[in-house]
C-alpha cells in the first residue's frame, strides 16, 4: 500500500512540471475514458452526470488499493509480487501518456519517476518488515526501524503529492482569464424580454448562469491555456496557412449571439441543455480568410488536450448560421471549464460535432481524409439537433391538489425554430400551449398550459412540438445513439 501511495504521489510531483496529464493516474483515467465503449460511456453519463469523472477516478481508486492489498498478502515471504504487479503499472501508465496526444516525450518522466518510486519504496519496506519478522520481539529495534520507516515514506508520499497538486494547480488559466476583462462586442444582443420564460412556473430562465451550464466533455482534468499562451492555427484545403493569436481574435469585429447548446447524449426530458449569450467572431469570415479549396467538407477541429471534432463545412459557411469561435459567455470571458480562451459554438449541431472547447487547430479536409474522436466510436458523422419537447413543472411523481394544473416546459429546435407545442393529459385530446415570446430560432422556447385535473388518482401527462419547418416531433423512442435521442416526454403525477 505505501509503495502504491510513493509510486503515484512521485508521479503527481513530476507531472507537475512535465503537464498534469502525465501523472499516470490521469493518464490512465483518460485513456480508459478513450477506450470506453460507447453504450458504457453513455450509461455512465445518464446515471452520473457530471460526476461521472469523479466516479471513474474513485473506482480506479479502489481497485488500485484492492490490487495493492491482494499483491502484498502474497508477498508475504518474497517480494516478487508486488515487484512484478507495480512493474506492470509502471509499464500501463507509461504507455498511457506515450499515446496521449497533448503530451511530448519529456513526460515519460512522470511514470518512470513513478515506477522507480514504488519500488524502491516497496522493496526497502519489504527487506526491513521480513527483518522486524524474524526478530520475534514486538518491541524489538528492528520492528521500531520498520514503523519508523513506513511512517516516513507516508509523510513523504503525502507531501510529494501534495505538492504535486498545489504545483499543478497553481498553473491554472484563471488570471490570465481575469486579465481579459470585460468584452465590447460590435454588436450586442438585445434584452431578454420579460416573458422569454415561465421561470415562476417552474422553466429554466432563458440564460444560463455560467456556473449552471452544462458540461460534458471527455477532459478528466479541465485544460488551463492562458490567453497570451493561446494561438488558433487554420490550414488544410485552404490557399493560405492562418494563424490567429488571443490578441488578433479580441481586436476583430466581434459579435454576441444567443445560443441553446444540447449535448447529443442527452436522454429525452433530460437536462444537458443551455442557454447563453456568446460573445466571439464569426468562424466562417475566419474560414473564407483562410480561402477554402474546391472538395473541402469537413472542418476538423482539434482541442488543446488532443479531442477532436469533425464539423460540417457546408453548416459552418452556410449564411445566416452564426457560428462561431467564441470568447465570451454571458457578459464575461469563457469560463475556464467551457473553454477559455476559445470555442466553437455552430447553432443547431450536437456539441459532439461542433463545439469544440480550448480549440487550437482547424484543418480544412474531407470525411475520408480524417475521423474525429466520436466518430470513430460508431456516432453519426452529421448530427442536426432534433425537435424536442420537455416538462419542467409538474415535476415527475409529484402530489397535487385537485383542480387547475398548470403544465410547463422547454421546446426546442435550434436554427429552425418552435411553432407550437401540445400537451395532453393522460388519453385525452392534444392541447395546444401559449408559447413565450420569440428570442431567436437559434435558442430555446418556453410554453404553459392550465389544465383541469379534477378526478383523484394516477395522471399522465405528455408533450409534443412543432417546429417551424412544419415536422411535428416524433413519438418514436430511439437512444442517443448514434445521432441524438427522440420521443415523447411524460410526466407521471398524483392527485389527492
Amino acid at each position: 500500500m505505501l509503495g502504491l501511495a510513493s509510486a503515484l504521489a512521485a508521479g503527481h510531483l513530476v507531472a507537475a512540471f512535465v503537464g498534469r496529464n502525465a501523472s499516470p493516474y490521469l493518464a490512465v483515467g483518460n485513456s480508459a475514458i478513450d477506450l470506453t465503449p460507447t453504450w458504457l460511456k453513455d450509461w455512465a453519463v445518464r446515471t452520473f452526470g457530471t460526476a461521472d469523472k469523479l466516479v471513474l477516478l474513485s473506482g480506479m481508486a479502489v481497485v488500485l488499493v484492492a490490487v495493492a492489498a491482494g499483491a502484498g498478502l502474497l508477498s508475504r515471504r518474497s517480494p516478487l509480487v508486488g515487484t512484478v504487479v507495480i512493474g506492470v503499472f509502471g509499464v500501463l501508465g507509461g504507455l498511457a501518456v506515450f499515446t496521449r496526444p497533448d503530451l511530448g516525450q519529456l513526460a515519460l518522466a512522470a511514470p518512470a519517476a513513478s515506477l522507480l518510486a514504488g519500488l524502491w519504496a516497496f522493496r526497502w519496506l519489504h527487506a526491513r518488515a521480513l527483518r522486524a519478522a524474524g526478530a520475534g520481539d514486538i518491541g524489538s529495534p528492528e520492528r521500531r526501524r520498520f514503523l519508523l520507516g513506513a511512517g516516513a515514506i507516508a509523510a513523504g508520499a503525502g507531501v510529494a503529492g501534495l505538492a504535486g497538486q498545489l504545483l499543478g494547480s497553481s498553473r491554472s488559466a484563471d488570471s490570465s482569464r481575469a486579465a481579459v476583462g470585460e468584452l465590447e462586442p460590435a454588436r450586442r444582443v438585445p434584452p431578454v424580454p420579460a416573458d422569454a420564460d415561465f421561470a415562476k412556473l417552474g422553466t429554466p430562465s432563458f440564460l444560463t448562469p455560467n456556473e449552471n451550464f452544462y458540461r460534458i466533455d471527455t477532459a478528466l482534468i479541465v485544460p488551463q491555456v492562458r490567453a497570451e499562451d493561446w494561438s488558433l492555427r487554420i490550414h488544410g484545403m485552404v490557399e493560405r496557412e492562418l494563424t490567429f493569436t488571443f490578441d488578433d481574435i479580441r481586436d476583430r469585429r466581434l459579435v454576441e449571439r444567443t445560443i441553446t447548446l444540447c449535448c447529443v447524449s442527452n436522454e429525452v426530458g433530460g437536462s444537458l441543455i443551455s442557454t447563453a449569450n456568446f460573445v466571439g467572431v464569426d468562424l466562417g469570415e475566419l474560414l473564407r480568410e483562410a480561402g477554402i479549396r474546391r472538395g473541402a467538407q469537413q472542418l476538423y477541429s482539434t482541442s488543446t488536450d488532443g479531442w477532436t471534432c469533425g464539423t460540417p463545412l457546408d453548416v459552418v459557411l452556410e449564411p445566416g448560421r452564426g457560428a462561431l469561435l467564441a470568447i465570451g459567455m454571458n457578459g464575461e470571458p469563457l469560463p475556464v471549464e467551457h473553454g477559455f480562451p476559445a470555442r466553437m459554438v455552430v447553432p443547431g449541431l450536437y456539441g459532439y460535432v461542433s463545439g469544440t472547447k480550448w480549440v487550437t487547430d482547424l484543418e480544412v479536409t474531407t470525411w475520408e481524409a480524417r475521423q474525429a474522436y466520436w466518430l470513430e466510436r460508431g456516432w453519426a458523422r452529421e448530427a442536426p439537433v432534433k425537435t424536442q419537447s420537455r416538462i419542467d413543472s409538474p415535476k415527475g411523481f409529484a402530489t397535487l391538489s385537485p383542480g387547475r394544473v398548470v403544465v410547463a416546459g422547454i421546446a426546442w429546435a435550434q436554427h429552425t425554430g418552435i411553432e407550437k407545442v401540445e400537451v395532453r393529459l393522460d388519453r385525452g385530446p392534444w392541447r395546444e400551449a401559449e408559447l413565450s415570446t420569440v428570442v431567436t430560432d437559434d435558442a430555446w422556447r418556453m410554453w404553459q398550459v392550465a389544465l383541469d385535473v379534477t378526478e383523484p388518482g394516477s395522471h399522465q401527462l405528455t408533450c409534443r412540438a412543432t417546429d417551424k419547418s412544419g415536422y411535428t416531433q416524433t413519438e418514436h423512442r430511439a437512444p442517443v445513439v448514434p445521432d441524438g435521442a427522440t420521443g415523447w416526454h411524460t410526466v407521471t403525477f398524483t392527485t389527492r
